[in-house]
């Protein structure tokens, strides 16, 4: 794994008496996934527990939040007594804990940031909160192959589709967003249109593979007042009415559907995320997120930065959907360079507001 923390800058912290964790605890319970990971000395993860809840809510077609945040409640103990016992840790052994604090569903946030409050106060160890979608761009970091800053982040997932460029652990500028729906919303939108499973990005990426992708053309929204932004919602519509003329003609293409709708998305993601590369200047592109997962966008991005010459970065499956690895690489910097909350800290269901191209006031 590469460094990115050199020796006079630890050095510098010891001196100021703001010792980097060796063990941290980060929990992560923003919508439907308890997740717990232990993470040593910003580098190893000892361990990565996920428990979802797709097959709960895979009934009702979407997230019900009064059920995600009960089923928090009954699953965060024992998320993160295994991870613990997986690090081969005590509880007494860790020294900082991390937790999502938005955005993201308020009910199952309180979960989440309840419980590090408690484990923080009952061990008189600091606790940090951790901004979700800058948790998934700094992600990466977990890997072998990691990006020099300042690097374009397009975090793609079912709440999320932005890009931002990443100047550092504390500092991330938002360079667009969507309008409307995010892609991985408009995948399980699509989904229910096509009377599929939810969550409907694997399931449509899987049906996708065996059509055409050139069978329809769909919409790619432009949006030439704001180049890098997204807008999924004319895709959608799009879908729907050819579903429906589809029908009345007696039947629809199921395969060839989802591969048309899925490479109109590409096209759009993959378009815009080398753009920003472009006017910014950078040289890594990376894709976080539950949509990153996607064996086409994957694909697409690295074939459009080869030709840009960029290089293109991806994490690890398991570290696209929500998980709490992500959230101990993100406090473990905020710790580092100084952060951490107090017992008064709350939960924020949407990302806080700033202008775009503009830094963040902090990274949280």
């Amino acid at each position: 794994m590469q460094g990115y923390c050199c020796i006079t800058e630890v050095a510098a912290l010891y001196a100021w008496g703001m010792r980097p964790p060796h063990l941290l605890l980060a929990i992560e319970s923003s919508c439907d996934e308890t997740a717990a990971a232990v993470l040593r000395d910003g580098s190893r993860l000892l361990a990565n527990v996920i428990a979802s809840q797709i097959a709960i809510h895979r009934e009702y077609g979407g997230i019900v939040p009064e059920l995600a945040s009960r089923h928090h409640m009954t699953s965060i103990s024992p998320v993160v007594r295994q991870a613990l016992e997986e690090a081969g840790v005590k509880p007494s052994d860790i020294d900082a804990v991390a937790v999502t604090q938005g955005p993201g569903l308020v009910g199952s946030l309180i979960v989440g940031l309840s419980f590090a409050k408690a484990f923080a106060f009952s061990r008189n160890i600091p606790f940090v909160g951790v901004n979700h979608v800058h948790a998934h761009l700094f992600s990466i970091f977990l890997e072998d192959e990691a990006p020099s800053f300042p690097y374009v982040a397009l975090v793609v997932s079912g709440g999320h589709t932005s890009i931002y460029l990443a100047e550092g652990f504390d500092r991330v500028r938002i360079l667009g967003q969507t309008r409307d729906d995010a892609a991985g919303e408009a995948f399980d939108k699509v989904a229910k249109i096509l009377g599929l499973e939810y969550p409907g990005g694997p399931v449509i990426s899987r049906l996708a593979a065996r059509g055409r992708p050139d069978a329809f053309l769909f919409p790619r929204a432009k949006l030439p007042d704001t180049p890098l932004d997204f807008s999924f919602s004319g895709l959608k519509t799009a879908v729907l009415t050819a579903v429906r003329k589809l029908e009345a003609e007696g039947g629809v293409p199921i395969e060839d559907i989802c591969a048309s709708f899925q490479e109109a998305v590409v096209d759009v993601l993959v378009e815009k995320s080398v753009a920003a590369a472009l006017r910014t200047g950078v040289s890594d592109i990376v894709v976080a997120g539950g949509v990153a997962a996607n064996s086409r966008l994957r694909e697409a991005l690295r074939q459009a930065g080869d030709r840009e010459g960029l290089r293109v970065l991806c994490p690890g499956a398991r570290l696209c959907t929500d998980n709490a690895a992500m959230v101990a690489i993100a406090g473990y910097h905020r710790l580092r360079m100084g952060h951490e909350d107090g017992l008064d800290a709350d939960v924020y269901s949407r990302m806080p507001s700033f202008s775009r191209g503009k830094a963040a006031a902090r990274v949280s």
